[in-house]
């Protein structure tokens, strides 16, 4: 892979805000920045722009390898045909199998080389299991497309980092399926990606509780003596640096952040609703594991604003510029 080697960006739902996302940040793109492509539908994106008066010339490339030549001037796009219209805000199952084959093309072109990272606009999971699609979200997709790779799903922003254990799951069943396993697997993830993807060389790991208080001893529950105490032992066996069982509503304020640099948490909101409050627009979502780059926007489809134009791109920018860096400094 070539340094100037571009971003492969994916069409994301067609009824979602994906496609304004990518116009507005080819417009925001910045002088020697790494060029990227979009996996999208020319005719919809074009629309698109139209519509909401978004001044972005398009470029249809036949492949990776002439973004870089067309960025400046243009937004290169890699032509994937929809099915049917795309309207905002309304999902149609019959343009699932594209939003599907944008997301393996970009695959293939990372697993070859071909680009230096994959960076997702926002799936409709439910619109994508109509069409027969069985897998939860796009990472444990991803997952599949790379050979059945062990992954973990990270949320980043130059605040905090966090990982959780447990993902798409209700609270009671993550609750009741938590054990050791499942947190050592995710702290050997998380700080072989650090290592890796964000160059630090020592990554701290703090491990949050499940309990309020971590338990009191106990008195509110027992899973961080039984469960979480014997996986923190395991992994500093391993010499990972993993400190807690840490009480949760004390782990991520200002003053506690820089004494790590994850915190491994139990449950999907325990991870989610910290990011999400301390930089909701410029969260990106790291899929940790992966054979190659992967980063997304932390947020949905937002189909209550498609086609409106005001879909904030900052997330998506943010997602872009994190790929970029993950890239160059990628350790095989």
């Amino acid at each position: 892979m070539t340094a100037a080697a571009p971003l492969a960006v994916t069409m994301g739902e067609p009824a979602g805000v994906g496609g304004e996302l990518s116009l507005k940040a080819w417009q925001a793109r910045r002088s020697g920045s790494r060029p990227f492509f979009v996996l999208d539908d020319p005719g919809r994106l074009a629309s698109l722009a139209r519509q909401l008066g978004i001044d972005v010339p398009l470029r249809e490339i036949a492949g990776p390898g002439e973004a870089a030549s067309v960025f400046s001037e243009a937004l290169p796009v890699l032509p994937v045909r929809l099915a049917a219209p795309s309207t905002p805000g309304r999902p149609d199952v019959a343009n699932a199998p594209a939003t599907i084959e944008a997301i393996e093309r970009a695959v293939r072109f990372a697993q070859g080389g071909i680009v230096a990272g994959v960076v997702t606009n926002p799936i409709q999971k439910k619109t994508l299991q109509d069409a027969g699609f069985r897998h939860p979200g796009h990472t444990e997709f991803l997952a599949e497309l790379a050979g059945g790779v062990d992954v973990a799903m990270m949320l980043a922003c130059p605040q905090l980092r966090v990982v959780p254990v447990t993902i798409h799951l209700s609270l009671a069943e993550a609750v009741r399926t938590l054990d050791g396993d499942a947190i050592v697997r995710a702290g050997r993830i998380a700080a072989l990606g650090l290592r890796t993807l964000f160059g630090i060389d020592r990554p701290r790991l703090a491990v949050a509780a499940l309990n309020p208080h971590a338990g009191e001893q106990g008195a509110m529950g027992d899973e961080e003596r039984r469960i979480i105490m014997p996986a923190i032992e395991s992994l500093r066996r391993e010499g990972i640096e993993a400190s807690g069982p840490a009480p949760a509503d004390t782990l991520f304020h200002a003053a506690a952040r820089p004494a790590y640099d994850v915190a491994l948490c139990m449950y999907h909101d325990q991870a989610l609703i910290p990011i999400k409050t301390i930089d909701f627009a410029g969260g990106v979502n790291v899929t940790l594991g992966l054979p190659f780059v992967r980063t997304s926007p932390d947020h949905g489809t937002a189909l209550d604003i498609a086609g409106t134009g005001r879909a904030d791109p900052t997330s998506l920018l943010a997602a872009i510029d994190m790929a970029d860096d993950m890239a160059r400094r990628r350790r095989h």
